[in-house]
């Protein structure tokens, strides 16, 4: 079991249906979740709220997609690890958003054991 109740995750996510899914997934780890419906939501919020612990990045989102929010997330803040997510699973999708400063990249659909995983790699404290 994962436990991250002294942890902030910024979900930006345009479909409601998914971000209710990341939710579910999400609510027995004690995280806290915070929401941004496109790109620029997602830059208000780092630059006016504190520094979430990580951020789950949709790629295709509307006013900004992902790839331009990332770069600009990782200017506000450069130690925020951004873990894309996103439906087209071709090769340079991968490279694209690890060259935008993500640091790692989920396609969808994933398993909740999958995503937690990977999170826990960047939640939990290393011994």
């Amino acid at each position: 079991m994962y436990h991250w109740n002294d942890k902030k995750i910024l979900i930006v996510e345009d479909d409601p249906v998914s971000c209710k899914l990341l939710d579910i997934m999400l609510r027995k780890t004690g995280v806290e979740l915070f929401h941004a419906e496109n790109g620029q939501q997602a830059i208000s919020f780092c630059r006016e709220k504190q520094e979430p612990d990580l951020i789950l990045m949709d790629i295709q989102l509307p006013v900004m997609d992902g790839y331009t929010a990332t770069i600009e997330i990782k200017n506000i803040c450069p130690g925020v690890p951004v873990i894309a997510q996103t439906a087209y699973a071709i090769e340079s999708e991968e490279a694209r958003c690890r060259e935008a400063g993500c640091s790692e990249y989920l396609t969808k659909p994933f398993k909740q054991d999958e995503l937690l995983a990977l999170l826990d790699k960047y939640l939990s404290p290393r011994k």
